[in-house]
């Protein structure tokens, strides 16, 4: 008997809808250390314990054509049931998951983001993109022209850790407000991030612009630095000004127009904006390029925040549909265009959106968005109730947040699973047990997504700790913490290579760096010619 929900789909068939012309979306379903370990270069990571939560904007039209894989272990099963529940009529499931990609003779790629970080190694290599290394830039910051270091990273991740002396200034936020930074067109500027992407995409972005100073990536970027034996700070807060209106924004304006013709550049009026996202037919994204501040403080209805700089290295947390149109904007017509010159390069059909958030407003742009689901609901034990039912066995405590959460800090005598795996991770456990879900303080999360599933599974008393995990330790209850606490083989959804490399593995980060320069040659034909790089160069380049 065939399942309603979903048609199974072999490798070879994916291989060639991956190539063809008409939208789809590869989503691996697995947790997101699992995904880091090996997936096609097309899959987008939609982890099944945060399913629910992301797939509406990730794949807003309903009848897309939808893949999910998994490791062959019924995962993509239950997530194409939660599909079909949610709305979604174009559902397959890739029969045997990873083993039977990998059988057909296909390549799983390690790591995350792997089309913006392949496509970063093959632009440093297209425009051939001045670079330093770690010693060479020590010396010029020593000598009598030191240059003026930008972290193109978000600040969050500037915070963990910078070259010293460097300002934070996100990719998408260069060009648009290096003058408040860098203000004469003499001194060297040297871009970085914490490995190669970002300071290679820098660079080359200002170096595109046409700006006149001399601009370099810095090689490995902060890795590189640690490599080499060089003291990095943490904490950092030198950071891009708040400004409305930068210096020298019409000389700006007008390079991004220089910008929009040397690449081809689409702008769409607002009313072809609103044709398109009333079309369903196609899969378009309204994508709000700009800070988060000027985000939360006014954009479009339903518009993504999709910062530049991480919508060029992260494209698949944004964009879940392959061929899809994105439809980008800002407030002054200078950052969309340099990203959407960039993503396009990289084989997205982006444009900008003429007049901004402005002319958007006026004409009533509003973005769609895919279904949500709605939540199982449940009642709440306060925490001093869970420390008596912990006490006489009357409850069991289930944490459902992340596993570096977990180990960081959880309830003593806790147990800890995830939504992929609660049916072995409560073998043995009475279907008449109380079981108390620990989740974040705002109850949007997995752990909410969970009940519903805890329910199907035969339990019928299922409560959440309100206030989750902080209610519990600002109580003054007992806490137990740990690596020992979790084995790393049950942390799923942690990519330990990816993150060991910035806590002092030296190891770790000659394997990323390793990875990272090593991502071309594993491509093939077919996934090679996604990338559109312009034929020929210019004297810019």
């Amino acid at each position: 008997m065939t399942n309603p929900s979903y048609t199974a789909v072999d490798a070879v068939t994916l291989k060639g809808w991956l190539h063809d012309a008409d939208e789809i979306a590869l989503f691996d379903v697995r947790e997101h250390g699992q995904y880091g370990e090996g997936h096609p270069f097309y899959a987008v990571p939609l982890p099944f314990s945060r399913l629910e939560l992301d797939v509406g904007r990730l794949a807003p039209r309903t009848d897309a054509r939808i893949v999910l894989a998994d490791d062959g272990d019924g995962v993509s099963q239950s997530a194409a049931g939660v599909l079909a529940r949610l709305g979604y009529t174009q559902v397959f499931v890739l029969a045997g998951g990873m083993p039977a990609w990998q059988a057909a003779g296909y390549t799983l790629f390690a790591g995350v983001n792997l089309p913006s970080k392949t496509f970063g190694e093959l632009a440093e290599h297209h425009y051939n993109t001045p670079r330093i290394s770690a010693a060479e830039l020590a010396a010029m910051q020593a000598g009598p022209r030191a240059p003026v270091v930008l972290d193109g990273r978000p600040v969050s991740e500037f915070r963990k850790m910078n070259i010293p002396g460097a300002i934070c200034c996100p990719n998408g936020e260069l060009a648009y407000r290096l003058r408040d930074l860098v203000p004469d067109t003499d001194t060297p500027i040297v871009i970085n991030c914490a490995g190669r992407t970002r300071s290679i995409i820098g660079a080359q972005s200002l170096i595109n612009f046409g700006v006149s100073n001399p601009v370099y990536a810095l090689e490995n970027g902060t890795q590189g630095w640690y490599l080499n034996d060089f003291t990095l700070e943490h904490g950092g807060t030198a950071r891009y000004p708040d400004t409305g209106s930068p210096r020298d924004l019409d000389a700006a304006r007008s390079a991004a127009q220089a910008l929009t013709t040397r690449f081809d550049v689409p702008h769409i009026a607002p009313s072809q904006a609103n044709e398109w996202l009333q079309d369903r037919t196609r899969t378009t994204f309204l994508c709000d390029v700009r800070t988060a501040e000027e985000y939360a403080a006014q954009t479009l209805p339903r518009a993504q925040h999709t910062p530049g700089g991480q919508l060029m290295q992260a494209t698949d947390q944004y964009v879940g549909v392959r061929r899809a149109r994105l439809v980008l904007f800002d407030a002054e017509g200078v950052r969309a265009t340099v990203v959407a010159s960039w993503l396009r390069q990289m084989g997205h059909d982006a444009v900008v959106l003429d007049g901004g958030l402005q002319a958007g407003l006026a004409a009533g742009v509003t973005a769609s968005h895919g279904p949500v689901a709605e939540v199982t609901a449940s009642r709440t034990v306060e925490a001093s109730q869970l420390a008596a039912g912990l006490q006489d066995k009357s409850m069991l405590a289930l944490d459902l947040r992340g596993s570096m959460a977990y180990r960081a800090g959880h309830i003593a005598g806790s147990r800890w699973s995830i939504r992929p795996h609660l049916t072995q991770d409560l073998h043995g456990v009475p279907h008449d047990t109380a079981l108390v879900l620990v989740g974040d303080a705002d109850g949007n999360d997995s752990a909410a997504l969970a009940i519903g599933d805890l329910h199907a599974l035969g339990y019928r008393d299922v409560r959440r700790l309100a206030g989750g995990f902080s209610a519990w330790r600002d109580a003054g209850l007992p806490v137990a913490k740990g690596d020992e606490t979790l084995p790393d083989a049950r942390c799923i959804d942690f990519l330990f290579f990816v993150h060991d490399r910035h806590d002092g593995n030296k190891a770790a980060a000659r394997q990323y760096l390793a990875w990272e320069t090593g991502l071309i040659a594993q491509l093939d034909a077919q996934e090679l010619a996604t990338f559109r790089f312009p034929e020929t160069s210019s004297a810019a380049d």
